[in-house]
């Protein structure tokens, strides 16, 4: 078994390898007795992952976004928001009308974009960055990418976690749904040769 700070890696006897990927970092220490080592280091992990701690998800997505704050073991929503901003497709037509289009439409995302900050300002803030322990983004890679530059939001996303959720439409229902995702301990197999 090896810890790397951000994973943990057993090995069996036939030299196949489980890397294991816990949700929050760091990694559970080296507080496992040698004689069951690998035992204890799955136990801490299966532990680590299902720790009582409050986690703050801002799912966005072009048009949409759903924020929520999950507290407790096993977590419940205590606090969300959910939220929508029409945001018109591309246009194929040509010429000014499209560079018009494009306007129009950079300006909708813009307004989107805006609306999900400030509701995860809004949810967040009830909580300060102090009482949460995480942060998990979701949704659209880009979208959450243009919630980065809002000052509302940095000491938030300075929490966020490395795991990205991606998720259909941002609603109440997927929201609610996240936890089996940011809770999950990922796994990669590999098989010796």
């Amino acid at each position: 078994m090896i810890r790397d700070g951000s994973t943990v890696t057993f090995t069996a006897e036939d030299g196949a390898t489980a890397e294991c990927h816990p949700p929050f970092l760091p990694v559970p220490g080296d507080a496992v007795p040698p004689a069951d080592e690998a035992r204890g280091a799955a136990e801490a992990l299966a532990a680590q992952a299902a720790a009582d701690r409050t986690v703050g998800v801002l799912l966005v997505r072009l048009g949409g976004y759903a924020v929520g704050v999950f507290s407790g073991s096993p977590p419940r929503l205590t606090d969300s928001k959910t939220g929508s901003r029409p945001v018109h497709g591309r246009s194929a037509a040509g010429g000014w009308s499209q560079h018009r289009f494009a306007r129009r439409r950079e300006n909708q995302a813009a307004t989107a974009l805006r609306a999900a900050a400030g509701a995860a300002a809004e949810v967040f803030g009830r909580y300060g960055p102090d009482r949460l322990d995480a942060v998990v983004l979701g949704g659209d890679k880009r979208s959450a990418a243009g919630l980065r530059a809002d000052p509302r939001l940095e000491k938030y996303l300075a929490k966020a976690t490395g795991r990205f959720l991606t998720v259909p439409d941002p609603r109440l229902a997927v929201l609610r749904e996240t936890p089996r995702a940011f809770l999950a301990i990922r796994i990669r197999l590999t098989e010796p040769k």
